[in-house]
């Protein structure tokens, strides 16, 4: 079966506190997107797929894995096999795959359930076609829909509350893909629960991508005082959407634009064109807008 894994934006995202582990509780509020998306397909080793005939065509023959996490020997198409032989993972990329498919974290959950679940022999093939270092969870929307699919391909019983507890051991924002709907993300962003926005149905919402500009997030969080925000991001979420220009923030923007000042002309030029509310998703580098329809 092929899936699809989706993107999202953050409403809001405010650093309220380091923690004691190193790291930071938030709170945010995540909204899936369409706008960009992977193709995701895993299947049984013994299973035939029905999307690498076309990953080869316009790929190319794949190449080992990538040699280092530099880059050096990346290419567009990539596959490795796991040490223990069960996951072959393949991977393919405009830009290049200048990571390890065996860190990527598909394989890294295939090797999460496996530790409990004794998982059969495994492929995984990933189209990334979402925008990497962007801020809007790209990885961590494959990472969750692996999940889903190996628990649907092998019956492993999970609901989604296991499935989250599980994702959330890959990445802060991982289960929120497990849901694919609003949700307020608190603690690291996986402490999650439902945060229904209807206004968001009257409502367009563009997502921009620029090219050659990746955050680290590590980086982001450097430049960071946390603190506690003067209004709520709940409160805030439920007044007019005209008024959160002015409260809807995103503590991330303040040092990534410090750094990227070409990301807050972009910001400007969103609300030149009309949004009603604009900002930087996750730690960036990706803004969006919302728009009245």
């Amino acid at each position: 079966m092929t899936v699809y894994p989706c993107v999202k934006v953050n409403l809001g995202l405010n650093v309220l506190r380091k923690r004691p582990d190193g790291f930071h509780d938030i709170e945010t509020l995540f909204v899936p997107s369409g706008e960009y998306h992977d193709v995701l397909e895993v299947i049984a080793a013994d299973d035939w797929s029905r999307t690498s005939a076309s990953l080869f065509s316009r790929y190319g023959t794949p190449s080992p894995r990538c040699q280092d996490s530099a880059g050096q020997g990346a290419g567009q198409l990539v596959q490795a096999i796991s040490g223990d032989g069960k996951l072959m993972i393949t991977i393919a990329r405009q830009e290049g795959v200048d990571w390890n498919p065996l860190d990527d974290l598909c394989a890294r959950a295939y090797g999460l359930l496996d530790k409990d679940f004794c998982l059969p022999p495994a492929k995984i093939f990933l189209e990334k076609l979402s925008p990497v270092g962007a801020g809007l969870g790209g990885g961590s929307a494959d990472a969750a829909y692996t999940i889903k699919e190996l628990n649907r391909l092998f019956s492993l019983g999970l609901d989604d509350a296991a499935m989250a507890s599980y994702a959330s051991r890959l990445g802060s924002d991982c289960a929120f893909f497990i849901y694919g709907r609003p949700m307020f993300g608190e603690g690291r962003g996986e402490i999650l629960s439902d945060f229904p926005l209807p206004v968001l149905e009257s409502l367009d919402l563009k997502i921009i991508a620029p090219e050659g500009i990746s955050v680290s997030t590590a980086d982001a969080y450097r430049g960071i005082c946390p603190k506690i925000p003067s209004v709520a991001l709940r409160e805030v979420l439920s007044m007019p959407v005209p008024e959160w220009k002015s409260l809807l923030v995103n503590d991330f923007e303040q040092t990534v634009f410090a750094r990227h000042p070409e990301l807050a002309s972009i910001k400007q030029s969103l609300y030149d064109s009309g949004a009603v509310y604009a900002s930087m998703s996750g730690s960036g580098s990706a803004l969006f807008a919302i728009y009245e329809k």
